[in-house]
């Protein structure tokens, strides 16, 4: 199916929305800063709120944001629709004491930050990025733009490298940054100085590594995306562009963007999605429209959450690591995921309204089941669907290179993502 100019919009979007994220707090500040332009008020857990049916809001908690949108006649008991996806990415994560070196180079001491593909970060401009704690209690977001770079080994200095490259995680995976003696350097100074702070008044930080260059359209009938940390600013992408232009309709449930941080990691966190970020949001919204405990269950037990997160595509250089008879391909629209040990929350209620919401956008949808040899990972669905008891469905978008610096997708499906969540957000 050609590429449309919407599809290739949106995909020049998502390219913007990426290099505005090179960590998950500056994806949480780009979420909330596209949507407050488009007119939702932003919210700080620290005050009282004043949200209330009619509102469009928006709250920001470290790397992580949740959105709603409220219909006009919205009451006690009217369900939640909720589009959840990630804000974090696989990569690296500056250590403490992080300035480091040898025989003339500058180093950055890094830590591996979840399950990246390793060798994929080699031979690339790279980026810190993060949030800087400073002495007067201020936290800011800094990024460097492109500073660091893992070099490869000379093929000529290991001539099997062809078959077979295994990188050690603590030696030879520490990217350079300059030339000089570290004893003399230091590289939060270049973090201060792209937050326009002083070294000396930071006092602790969060600090990743990010792919430097920009996403990219290719390939025949310009089919391809390329970029960093696709997995899952597509899905956050999706749901912001899908929230912004949501109209809350009368009788219609409220609306509900949740971008978790620390995904990655399992989620257990103040800000993943097995914390209680997403449940205290509800609850406070909840209680803004008079609802009690009892009244909140019963929105909930009507209620329902995408889960939205990327998945294979069938390689056609491994077919054999996919299942032999469901193989998703790039550009064949989204995908329903499913796992007989629950490892996504997808069941059959789910992947009727699954496909009713597509039928309803004009998409046309895959499935993604893994290989019983190769088992899949999990999503933030199980962990949402077990803290809230809200049905849950897995979905996402099928790509190749997952976890790489550098994944590919489909421009098509990116943009069709989207359109179900607009459909699925009307409830």
């Amino acid at each position: 199916m050609p590429v449309t100019p919407a599809a290739l919009a949106h995909a020049e979007d998502l390219a913007d929305f990426v290099a505005a994220s090179p960590s998950s707090y500056h994806a949480a500040a780009e979420v909330a800063r596209r949507l407050e332009s488009a007119g939702f008020t932003r919210l700080r857990e620290e005050d009282s709120w004043a949200a209330s049916a009619g509102g469009r809001y928006v709250v920001v908690r470290d790397g992580a944001a949740i959105a709603w949108t409220v219909p006009a006649d919205a009451t006690a008991t009217t369900p939640v629709q909720i589009f959840g996806a990630h804000t974090d990415s696989p990569g690296f994560k500056l250590k403490p004491q992080p300035t480091t070196g040898s025989r003339g180079w500058l180093q950055a001491a890094v830590e591996v930050y979840g399950g990246p593909l390793l060798n994929s970060w080699l031979d690339r401009e790279l980026r810190l990025a993060g949030r800087l704690a400073l002495a007067d209690g201020r936290v800011v977001l800094a990024d460097t733009g492109p500073l660091l770079r893992l070099p490869q080994l000379a093929i000529h200095l290991d001539r099997g490298v062809n078959n077979g490259l295994a990188l050690d995680k603590q030696v030879e995976t520490q990217p350079v940054w300059g030339l000089g003696d570290a004893s003399e350097a230091d590289i939060l100074a270049e973090l201060a100085d792209s937050a326009a702070v002083a070294a000396t008044d930071i006092r602790g930080y969060d600090v990743v590594i990010a792919d430097g260059a920009r996403g990219a359209v290719f390939g025949k009938d310009r089919a391809f995306f390329a970029s960093g940390r696709l997995d899952d600013l597509a899905s956050v992408h999706a749901g912001v562009e899908a929230l912004a232009t949501h109209d809350p309709k009368a009788g219609g449930p409220i609306a509900v963007l949740a971008a978790f941080d620390h995904e990655e990691l399992g989620s257990e966190s103040r800000s993943g999605a097995a914390g209680p970020f997403l449940e205290d949001v509800l609850e406070r919204l909840y209680a803004g429209l008079g609802a009690d405990a009892s009244e909140r269950r019963r929105a909930y037990a009507s209620s329902w959450c995408l889960s939205s997160d990327v998945g294979h595509s069938v390689h056609p250089n491994y077919a054999a690591k996919h299942d032999p008879v469901v193989q998703p391909v790039l550009g064949s629209g989204p995908i329903l995921k499913l796992n007989a040990n629950q490892r996504y929350a997808t069941d059959a209620v789910g992947t009727a309204s699954w496909l009713s919401w597509c039928e309803r956008a004009g998409v046309t949808a895959q499935e993604f089941v893994s290989n019983n040899s190769v088992p899949c990972g999990s999503t933030i669905g199980p962990i949402t669907a077990t803290r809230l008891g809200i049905r849950t469905v897995d979905v996402g978008i099928p790509i190749l290179s997952m976890h790489s610096a550098r994944e590919l997708a489909g421009v098509s499906d990116l943009h069709n993502l989207s359109r179900v969540a607009q459909t699925f957000f009307a409830g």
